[in-house]
């Protein structure tokens, strides 16, 4: 399902006004963008910081954008590997999405790993970086997700702490009633879907004060399933989704295991593959 605006649609968008010229993301799947498959896409997704960088790219022809995100890292993991690469980078834009995937493990403590990322903000800040901060979504209704809900609540208020002591901007996908409906989410119920995606993004944008060309999709609503139905979807994805996730943690394994980082280095947004799809468009094929 592609969300975005049309290509041809973009001229009539007044460029993004915004005062940054190199973007850099850090985190774990959700800003690799899993769950938002784009073979033209460097790693082969696209995802919410994609295309907060199509976004802030236009108009902007010095802008750079690296992303040293990679799926499953917890937020230690993120902090060793990532902060350090990112600074060196010397970024004047920095996004960070990090603990998820420790709160879903049992015992984890979020006023802990809210102390940890407070040093780690508080020196991107100093470096001069505007910071952007993500909380987590509102998963009462999500399945697995859900049982840890409250403790993704008490790490929320720890980011708003973080962020005012930091003067960073918080990116606020708690209060992002969107999410809650099923088609905002992948297959797999742990990822967003590009739907999902593309509304974050919007909601990113948002947040950083800085106009866009994107638009809201409003999707009509599934029909209602009868029980018969939804049991036979819920035993398919507990499955091929469910037990697959469990055996990782028991096995203390990652999904990000021998994954690399899809864009190490800042450079422009739109690569050669997207710009001959632009192209192969605009003369009437058929591009993706």
């Amino acid at each position: 399902m592609n969300v975005s605006t049309h290509p041809e649609n973009l001229d009539a968008v007044p460029a993004s006004r915004h005062p940054w010229s190199r973007y850099v993301a850090l985190g774990d799947s959700f800003t690799e963008g899993i769950g938002d498959p784009e073979p033209s896409s460097p790693g082969g997704y696209r995802g919410w910081a994609d295309r907060l960088a199509e976004e802030l790219s236009r108009g902007h022809e010095d802008f750079r954008y690296a992303n040293l995100a990679i799926r499953g890292r917890l937020l230690a993991q993120i902090l060793d590997g990532q902060l350090e690469p990112a600074l060196e980078l010397k970024p004047d834009l920095i996004s960070i999405s990090a603990g998820g995937n420790d709160l879903i493990r049992p015992g984890s403590d979020p006023d802990a790993l809210a102390e940890r990322l407070d040093v780690a903000v508080g020196r991107m800040s100093a470096a001069g970086a505007t910071v952007l901060l993500f909380n987590g979504p509102d998963i009462r209704d999500t399945p697995v997700l859900g049982m840890v809900r409250g403790r993704v609540a008490i790490y929320n208020e720890n980011l708003r702490t973080i962020a005012a002591r930091h003067d960073a901007v918080v990116a606020d996908m708690w209060s992002l009633r969107e999410l809650t409906g099923s088609q905002m989410w992948a297959d797999d119920r742990l990822h967003f879907a590009p739907l999902g995606h593309h509304t974050i993004a919007i909601m990113a944008l948002n947040a950083l004060n800085v106009p866009h060309s994107l638009v809201p999709a409003l999707p009509k609503p599934l029909p209602a399933q009868k029980w018969q139905a939804a049991r036979s979807e819920d035993l398919v994805w507990a499955r091929e989704f469910l037990m697959p996730w469990v055996l990782r943690r028991l096995r203390h394994q990652s999904s990000g295991d021998g994954i690399l980082a899809k864009r190490p280095t800042p450079g422009p947004v739109f690569g050669a593959a997207f710009t001959s799809g632009l192209e192969q468009e605009a003369d009437g094929g058929t591009a993706g």
